[in-house]
């Protein structure tokens, strides 16, 4: 096992990776900006280095200041945690030629599964089921055209190197599409520094699923089944489940089979996400894979007792899968977890600032990751989440109904938190019949809005 472990990153996931490693007794080094010299990860690390000034680019983000930070501590492995530099392929090689173990999957395979249209054709290759699209990246708006016209209208344009909905435009018709490819490539340029695109089938009202695989570097691949995370704004999750109602036993054993001939084929080791859209005849079709442990691997682990975090650590030191998930994976019960956000519930603008009371609920099957605290200050650099509540049940509705009480009982004053939408939407029908899809959030704030108009 290692000795010392880095944490490449900040907030509630820095902490969790912390536990972990405190489990496991492993010593751990906290890097933190300027703006974060205050936060829980600092406190709890075993050691904290400062990395830079507030902003990711200049901190987070700088490989050079990581590094000497991870060789000064005399490190003997980085974990990157989501986000930042988790999926950076380039970093994952600096890692190895320092002589610093990445704890996340080989950079070659990171890179290729990075490239969306590259992942897309592996996929395919592994007789993983893909929605209809561009053999590629497309080069022109005349290619793009041809696909488009191959594969049928409406069709999602996406960014090879995209994520959070950008670089990504609908397009319903043949006139509109010389436009859209020049806004998504555009857009992509700016966002990531890459500007190609691939085309898709767009499914108009998609179901988003993703299922959670452990992979060691002896050649062993489990799928720890699936989470439904269609509630979302904008492409960002707000709620996540697990398991899914609409994936049945069969489903979850077959995915799962498909799933591992194709990570054995591509030699990939570590956590990883497969993610599917399901169509409204409850088709399933990949659309990309996370190679990094997800925000929502918490009701994964609620479900099925495994510590992902954990096994990530055990993994990246050696271990085999058998020896760290002795037996078939179960799934126990229900479980559903609410992204907590520094941000007007109405307005869905950033809300930074200092909290002046912070109370988390507790409980029976109640857990709550943060690293926010009373008189702590939420810094306007980063992402907005703030803490994830995540509640567990005998079934889906024994879940709902303590994340309404715990949702209740949850205290954050000072700045503004989507704690009232959460309220809002575990009392709507649509969501607690579970039979919704990723359009859910824009019919139920039309249904807000009309409920506040004047009769």
């Amino acid at each position: 096992m290692f000795r010392k472990v880095l944490i490449a990153n900040r907030g509630e996931i820095a902490l969790r990776v912390i536990s972990a490693c405190k489990e496991l007794g492993i010593r751990t080094v906290a890097v933190y900006s300027e703006a974060d010299r205050n936060s829980l990860h600092v406190k709890f690390a075993d050691e904290a280095i400062c990395i830079g000034p507030p902003r990711s680019a200049e901190s987070y983000l700088n490989v050079p200041a990581v590094i000497s930070a991870a060789e000064i501590t005399d490190v003997d492995a980085i974990h990157p945690g989501y986000g930042l530099l988790s999926e950076n392929a380039n970093f994952a090689e600096v890692c190895r030629a320092s002589n610093i173990k990445f704890i996340g999957p080989p950079p070659e395979v990171t890179r290729m599964m990075g490239e969306k249209s590259t992942a897309r054709q592996t996929m395919k290759k592994a007789k993983v089921p893909i929605l209809p699209g561009s053999d590629g990246i497309i080069v022109s708006e005349g290619e793009a055209l041809e696909w488009a016209h191959s594969v049928g209208y409406p069709v999602i344009l996406k960014a090879v190197a995209g994520g959070g909905g950008r670089g990504m435009r609908i397009c319903r018709s043949a006139e509109e599409l010389p436009g859209l490819y020049n806004q998504a490539s555009t857009e992509a340029a700016n966002a990531f520094g890459n500007g190609d695109l691939y085309m898709e089938k767009f499914i108009e009202r998609p179901r988003h699923i993703e299922f959670q695989v452990l992979a060691d570097e002896h050649g062993n691949v489990m799928s720890l089944g699936e989470r439904e995370c269609s509630i979302q704004r904008r492409h960002q999750k707000l709620i996540e489940e697990a398991p899914s109602l609409q994936i049945t036993p069969k489903q979850r054993e077959e995915l799962g089979k498909t799933i591992k001939r194709s990570l054995e084929n591509i030699g990939y080791w570590n956590a990883g996400t497969i993610e599917f859209l399901m169509d409204e005849d409850g088709k399933i079709y990949f659309i990309e894979m996370n190679t990094r442990i997800q925000v929502e691997h918490c009701v994964t682990e609620m479900v099925t007792g495994i510590d992902l975090v954990k096994a990530q650590l055990r993994i990246a030191a050696g271990e085999r899968l058998n020896a760290i998930v002795p037996g078939p994976v179960e799934i126990r019960g229900h479980a559903i977890e609410c992204r907590i956000n520094a941000e007007h519930p109405e307005k869905f603008i950033p809300s930074a600032g200092r909290i002046t009371a912070f109370n988390v609920p507790g409980g029976n099957g109640v857990r709550v990751d943060t690293a926010q605290y009373s008189e702590g200050v939420v810094p306007p650099y980063y992402d907005s989440m703030i803490a994830k509540l995540i509640c567990h049940g005998k079934d889906r509705e024994e879940a709902m109904n303590k994340m309404q009480r715990a949702l209740s009982q949850f205290v954050v004053q000072g700045i503004h938190t989507t704690i009232p939408l959460h309220q809002r939407i575990f009392a709507d029908e649509e969501f607690r019949s579970g039979k919704f899809d990723t359009k859910f959030m824009e019919r139920f704030l039309e249904r807000s809005q009309e409920r506040q108009q004047p009769s």
